[in-house]
């Protein structure tokens, strides 16, 4: 009994990092069709009384501006192309003093980089839970490995919700600016950029007070970000 359980427990593990990895390389070249949110989100319409129409149009790298990838990076993720994929300073940084800032009644700081929201986004649904971080964390070293920065980024930005049933930064740039994605300015960028953290709530065509601070606080930092060549 002891070892049939071994056994399959074993071939399960084995056939989990082969179709992984597989997956994952066929991302490399591929675009992902569907992530796990995108069903979530659908599952949910009916409940939610959101609409269940998703509205996603994947579009290479060189057919982005720029200036979203600086504002990514820069409201996002300062470090991206200087750590592995995980932040641990951050990490240690975080549990330092979130107990704190939860007392004090200010939200806790996040330590999730941009290689661990593309994890979260494409590979893992959308709930909280240390299994979940334990595979996530598995994901992004897989995808810093197999796809490199570039591709995280174009991932990343095609993939992740910008609204309610918009995905992707075309449809995002359409959606807000009537322009393309390639089209967007730094400014509209930034807009973008500051609604990042919670898109359901925050309009880049409709700034509040606070994402038009935000926005200008991102833009004084994506002078200083370098993008992966």
């Amino acid at each position: 009994m002891l070892t049939s359980i071994f056994v399959w427990t074993w071939r399960t593990c084995l056939a989990f990092l082969v179709g992984s990895m597989a997956v994952v390389a066929i991302f490399r070249v591929l675009p992902p069709a569907i992530t796990p949110l995108m069903m979530w989100r659908i599952a949910q319409a009916p409940f939610a009384g959101t609409s269940m129409l998703t509205r996603h149009h994947w579009v290479p790298y060189d057919q982005i501006s720029p200036s979203v990838f600086r504002a990514i990076v820069g409201g996002e993720d300062a470090g991206f192309l200087r750590h592995q994929g995980v932040d641990w300073k951050a990490v240690d940084r975080a549990k330092r003093v979130n107990a704190g800032r939860v007392k004090r009644g200010k939200p806790p700081l996040g330590a999730s980089t941009i290689s661990m929201q593309t994890a979260k986004n494409v590979f893992l649904v959308p709930w909280r839970s240390m299994i979940r971080k334990a595979f996530e964390v598995y994901f992004v070293y897989l995808i810093e490995t197999l796809w490199g920065k570039k591709r995280i980024l174009e991932v990343y930005v095609n993939m992740i919700e910008w609204g309610n049933g918009v995905y992707g930064i075309e449809q995002a740039a359409k959606r807000n600016f009537g322009v393309s994605a390639m089209d967007l300015t730094p400014q509209q960028a930034s807009l973008l950029g500051a609604i990042v953290p919670n898109p359901r709530k925050f309009h880049a065509d409709t700034p509040s007070n606070y994402t038009q601070k935000r926005a200008s606080w991102i833009r004084g930092r994506m002078r200083g970000v370098a993008l992966p060549k």
